[in-house]
């Protein structure tokens, strides 16, 4: 799975570097779905629209925000269908964004 950081470019860049990175991550996106190496994957909407449940000893609450509170925030997620970690890690080093962290994790298969 890559998890996809946004970063620091998106909230510091005008509307047309935007949307002009957007479109390159875009066609990146579409690559790599063409390719079947990224079998799914979403942009996530902003950490403001969290909602967090919080379990503790087996009662729930609702919270209003995002689970951490942090500088960086996942900005979306792709799974992968890969033979090794150096292809992920080929993958993610192709993304075409300004800056941000692309974070490789293994997926653990339950044999579904």
């Amino acid at each position: 799975v890559l998890l996809i950081t946004q970063g620091e470019w998106y909230s510091n860049s005008t509307e047309s570097e935007r949307a002009e990175s957007m479109q390159q991550v875009a066609a990146w996106w579409g690559k790599m779905f063409a390719s079947g190496k990224m079998v799914a994957g979403h942009q996530l909407q902003s950490p403001e629209t969290a909602t967090t449940v919080v379990i503790e000893r087996g009662e729930s609450t609702l919270l209003d925000r995002p689970l951490m509170e942090a500088k960086e925030a996942i900005g979306g997620f792709g799974i992968l269908d890969v033979a090794d970690l150096d292809e992920a890690v080929a993958i993610a080093r192709s993304m075409p964004q300004p800056d941000g962290k692309v974070e490789v994790r293994p997926i653990i298969d339950r044999g579904r």
